[in-house]
């Protein structure tokens, strides 16, 4: 009997982690293969794609970041990037306050219209935006870029801090309140400290989204100057059709991932802790 269900209990547990290992190999497969490639030769890969390089060189990663510009899309993604994350935060902070804490009139049908939003795909937008930002000259302008990230990703940023706000007891705020302290005093003192776990979540969640876009910088730039850096990666796709050079295309690659995963490995406690808070509170 024992050995029965003993048997049973771990058929169940290969049957749940068996999905979970396949689905590992097919996502980090291609993302090995890719790192294995980003250190060999053109004659390497053609000769042996599948195979390990002779010899790790880095002469690939040197390619990329002088003779195709890599560096200038590394540089302008991260603008883009702490740009329109300071900027959501600096719009869904004092809003999502607002929506939660000063309830005034058509409140509740004004956050149901930024949830909404949500819903709405961005790409219905793109036409609309693209108009807007050429009759305020900002087009191919890398903050007009972040400007529309910031706008993209606010419904988000405020629902998910207008959850950690409404469980902060409201006695905090009356007895701030009876101290003297305005309600800018008690945002910037009181409700963003107590916030600061939705914070940070939801701005680790915008530059990670912000920092791999790519539609919405190929509608709104134009020069090579600007490019950010997926812009600057489908230049040397592009590229590598005619030069072959497959090896720099993988290592610009490597270059655009590795930030997102690291940031991902520090902060993936941080971010799932925050979201699983922001939905019990909610």
């Amino acid at each position: 009997m024992k050995q029965n269900r003993k048997a049973g209990h771990i058929l169940q547990r290969t049957g749940i982690r068996l999905p979970l290992i396949l689905w590992s190999i097919a996502v980090l497969y291609p993302i090995i293969w890719m790192l294995i490639g980003s250190f060999k030769s053109n004659a390497e890969i053609y000769a042996n794609p599948w195979g390990l390089p002779a010899s790790f060189n880095f002469q690939n990663f040197t390619d990329a970041w002088n003779n195709y510009n890599i560096d200038v899309g590394v540089f302008n993604s991260l603008i883009v990037t702490i740009f329109g994350a300071l900027l959501t935060l600096a719009l869904a902070v004092p809003t999502s306050y607002a929506l939660e804490r000063m309830k005034f009139r058509g409140s509740t049908l004004l956050f149901n219209l930024y949830i909404s939003a949500m819903m709405i795909p961005m790409v219905l937008g793109w036409i609309p935006l693209f108009f807007l930002l050429a009759q305020f000259n900002m087009l191919d302008n890398i903050f007009g870029l972040g400007i529309v990230y910031a706008v993209s990703q606010l419904p988000f940023s405020i629902f998910v801090l207008t959850t950690f706000m409404s469980s902060i007891p409201k006695e905090l705020e009356e007895s701030a309140a009876i101290d003297g302290m305005s309600q800018y005093g008690v945002l910037l003192k009181i409700i963003t400290p107590l916030t600061m776990s939705g914070i940070i979540t939801v701005t680790i969640m915008n530059v990670i989204q912000f920092w791999n876009e790519y539609f919405m910088a190929l509608i709104f730039l134009q020069s090579r100057e600007n490019y950010t850096l997926g812009l600057a990666i489908d230049f040397i796709s592009r590229e590598a059709e005619y030069t072959n050079a497959w090896g720099t295309l993988f290592a610009s690659l490597t270059i655009a991932i590795i930030p997102v995963i690291v940031l991902y490995a520090i902060f993936q406690r941080r971010i799932s802790k925050g979201m699983t808070e922001g939905a019990i509170k909610g």
